[in-house]
């Protein structure tokens, strides 16, 4: 009896020690957060202009202060650029950071991949292109016979295949490929539509890559008779009266289909808005509406070559050049570019982030991922925060 009085004893005082212990885990936790005071001194409040229905989040039912302290937190980092978040077709919170600015132009690396996807869409409306199942090899007749001696395989590749990065081409961002396509300095991208090497069949497997996304952008400017630049300027950004800066160009004088387009952060907004309302822009058929859709699917699911992107994004798929993702309880689309530049889709909540970030040019691919993560797990911290069903 004595025995199970001591044995009782000690188990009450170790749960008394970890009830302790979690009661001060909390109170540290709780302490780590930004205070009432602190977030009311923060300002997200969108700027003057006439090209977005500006509002509040409480207007918008979001809760202001997850709203103050993402920003809150946007100070903290040293490349991001802009930060909007747009709500029901409202523009509710914008800020500018460091070298950032509201008429700022610069590179969005990867993002470009879901304009271009848009292009292959308006291509296919315009009578340019037939079919997604047209072969690459229609439109490269001048390399058909090393593509045969080679790889016939080649010769298999559809425009669907390219869109959804199942052409079978190596993933292309690091190591021995991407050194031949960003320190080479030799800007001829289609011939390496001959010597980079299938590493699967076409229309199997999923890898990333920079090459696929250019033949993409390729065929449209020689379906369509025209660069690409001009197509996009035309029939994408004049209906959404955005501005198109510039778009780097290949030695062959074609704009690179997998990055390099030049636009503004209100502008990515835009964008990101054709695909929450279907491809409408103030009532008008931009995109076409079933191309909107079927470019937000999921085609590949561990699309990316870790499980998860930085802390937060996990379930990582691939459309139509376009990203798929989900965070806590919200699922969402996203069109992303090396250093942090994304168009987050958030459907279910009609809710569009935008962040641009400094491209990181100049930086090592090691070190540019730390600070490319620092954005992206910015976004995915907030989206955690949301309410959700």
């Amino acid at each position: 009896m004595t025995k199970n009085r001591k044995t009782l004893t000690k188990e009450r005082r170790r749960s008394s020690i970890l009830a302790t212990i979690a009661a001060l885990i909390l109170s540290m936790l709780v302490g780590c957060g930004p205070s009432e005071a602190k977030l009311a001194t923060v300002d997200y409040t969108p700027l003057p202009g006439d090209d977005w229905k500006v509002s509040t989040p409480e207007e918008q039912g979001l809760n202001p202060a997850l709203v103050a302290e993402l920003y809150l937190n946007a100070t903290e980092l040293e490349t991001i650029y802009s930060l909007l978040v747009i709500k029901n077709g409202y523009l509710i919170a914008e800020g500018y950071f460091n070298d950032g600015s509201i008429e700022q132009l610069s590179a969005r690396h990867s993002a470009t991949k879901s304009y271009t996807s848009a292009l292959v869409g308006i291509a296919m409306e315009q009578g340019c292109l037939s079919s997604l199942d047209q072969k690459m090899m229609d439109f490269f007749p001048e390399f058909a016979n090393q593509v045969h001696a080679t790889d016939p395989r080649k010769e298999q590749i559809t425009i669907r295949h390219l869109l959804q990065m199942r052409a079978g081409y190596p993933y292309d961002s690091t190591d021995y490929y991407g050194d031949i396509l960003f320190l080479s300095g030799n800007w001829r991208w289609l011939p390496h539509l001959v010597d980079f090497p299938l590493v699967n069949d076409p229309g199997t497997e999923a890898n990333y890559s920079n090459v696929t996304s250019h033949i993409l952008g390729v065929i449209v400017q020689r379906a369509c008779d025209t660069d690409l630049k001009s197509f996009a300027q035309k029939h994408l950004f004049e209906p959404t009266g955005a501005e198109l800066g510039n778009w780097t160009r290949d030695l062959d004088d074609y704009n690179w289909g997998w990055g390099e387009i030049y636009v503004t952060a209100r502008d990515m907004a835009k964008f990101g808005l054709l695909y929450a309302n279907d491809g409408k822009f103030h009532g008008a058929q931009v995109i076409p509406a079933d191309w909107v859709h079927d470019s937000l699917q999921i085609y590949s699911e561990d699309a990316w070559i870790t499980k998860k992107i930085g802390k937060y994004f996990k379930d990582n798929g691939y459309g139509y050049q376009w990203w798929s993702a989900s965070v806590g309880k919200h699922d969402f689309n996203f069109a992303w570019g090396h250093g942090g530049q994304l168009i987050i889709l958030l459907d279910k909540l009609d809710m569009i982030i935008v962040t641009t970030a400094n491209p990181l040019n100049e930086v090592p691919p090691a070190d540019g991922w730390k600070y490319e993560k620092t954005v992206i797990d910015l976004v995915g911290r907030f989206i955690k925060s949301l309410p959700g069903e």
